[in-house]
């Protein structure tokens, strides 16, 4: 029988260090320690993939709270019964003791277990669900505060026309105009559209 422990957090600049902690003083040793910096959204991530070919019938799998499994309501229980009874693998939950799949091996147990699996996979959906949504609302307040997201957008020049004439030309090949003005291929062609729609406005309006 072989000891491992799972640790998931969210994003690559989360701390996992509480989790550390926990795995260590159960004496789990880092070879069987798996960590993905990933959403809990779904199970497809490379190290659970991993830690699963190498669960055997007999081991035991420690995880510090069901959320830290995943927060997918229907996926959570999935995984669960496919670790526990397909694969014959104890799970021990070591924030909520009353998931030990070790103890609760008659039928009350393993309902009263059954249920609060089912309640912390609701609750793990559910507080990721209202992150997004929270995210979401930042996002639009922040928008319409002026703030920008992404990357910072590259500006035309304010000789634009002139760089365009010399192009057209021949007086300035498409490479040096880049470089010159520091500006991608896509970019420059993006601000060629808006200044020959601007220009073609512009010519309309004055025929008016």
């Amino acid at each position: 029988m072989c000891t491992f422990g799972y640790i998931r957090v969210s994003s690559t600049d989360q701390n996992e260090d509480r989790q550390l902690v926990a795995m260590e003083r159960l004496g789990i040793p880092k070879s069987k320690l798996f960590i993905d910096k990933q959403s809990g959204k779904d199970f497809d991530r490379p190290k659970y993939k991993k830690l699963l070919r190498r669960l055997r019938s007999g081991d035991l799998l420690y995880v510090m709270s069901i959320d830290r499994l995943g927060r997918n309501y229907e996926e959570i229980q999935n995984q669960w019964r496919i670790i526990t009874k397909e694969m014959g693998v104890d799970i021990v939950v070591l924030d909520m003791p009353l998931l030990d799949t070790r103890l609760h091996k008659d039928l009350m147990g393993t309902f009263i277990a059954d249920l609060v699996l089912q309640i912390l996979s609701f609750v793990a959906q559910s507080e990721r669900e209202s992150i997004k949504k929270r995210q979401a609302q930042g996002i639009a307040a922040a928008k319409a505060k002026g703030v920008r997201f992404g990357r910072p957008v590259k500006e035309a020049p304010d000789n634009f026309s002139e760089i365009i004439k010399q192009w057209e030309s021949g007086d300035l090949s498409l490479e040096n105009l880049l470089n010159q003005n520091k500006m991608s291929k896509t970019t420059f062609y993006r601000r060629l559209r808006e200044y020959r729609l601007l220009y073609k406005k512009r010519k309309v309006s004055s025929k008016k």
